[in-house]
């Protein structure tokens, strides 16, 4: 459950956000929501795929498990890479639209509020923390990432470089797991471009983060390893 509050220095100037990495702090996720600024950050870490939403509509997302409630790269308090996604490291804090302009909203029933403890988000005489103008910064380049987004995926779309994909892992014990419902670039339709299309996806700034997401798909192994360390006998 979410309770999202537009933040004031009023009404949270008590307010503590807790920074530690844990399960208990909704980290057991199997994946988030990334968009194609931040893919060369993500791709050296993690699996950059395409899942639909609810519309149906496809949203790049990192992949931390392969399974639900899954986060192979974290471990107790720590979480195993050197880059989080912006769409984690920002929680509690969400963007709301009022009046047609983005505020900052933080969800007070987030577990990492609820511990009462961590980094202040306000000053005593009411100023704002270096923190809560850290995180000002993130939840700005999510809010424009996430907005570039669509034309992105209608371009991929355009030029039917998506495909579907199925990932079978066999396990040490003989026993077989499928990562199903993700999608990824079809290599051989993007080989087939013509030389003015690839130009335009280039010049649009798409042709970089298309190469960042088939980069990142060799980190696919790097799960699977995870997994077998984690549960060889799942």
């Amino acid at each position: 459950m979410t309770k999202p509050e537009l933040l004031n220095n009023i009404d949270h100037r008590n307010l503590r956000v807790e920074t530690a990495r844990g399960a208990e702090y909704g980290d057991a996720i199997m994946c988030a929501l990334t968009f194609p600024a931040e893919f060369r950050s993500v791709q050296a870490h993690y699996p950059i795929v395409f899942q639909k939403d609810d519309r149906g509509d496809f949203q790049p997302v990192a992949l931390f498990g392969l399974q639900a409630e899954q986060n192979l790269f974290l471990t107790g308090s720590r979480w195993d890479a050197h880059y989080v996604p912006l769409a984690v490291e920002r929680q509690p804090f969400v963007i709301g639209i009022i009046d047609g302009e983005p505020m900052i909203h933080v969800d007070v029933e987030h577990p990492r509020v609820l511990a009462g403890t961590g980094q202040p988000v306000f000053r005593d005489h009411g100023g704002t923390t270096e923190y809560l103008e850290h995180v000002n910064s993130m939840l700005r380049a999510l809010h424009e990432g996430l907005q570039d987004t669509p034309a992105f995926v209608d371009a991929l779309l355009r030029h039917k470089l998506l495909e579907s994909f199925v990932l079978d892992v066999q396990h040490d014990d003989g026993n077989q797991s499928r990562l199903v419902g993700y999608y990824t670039i079809n290599r051989d339709r993007l080989r087939a471009l013509d030389a003015d299309t690839l130009g335009k996806l280039s010049a649009a700034g798409y042709l970089e983060p298309i190469y960042m997401i088939i980069a990142s798909m060799s980190r696919l192994r790097d799960l699977i390893e995870r997994q077998r360390r984690v549960a060889p006998h799942a």
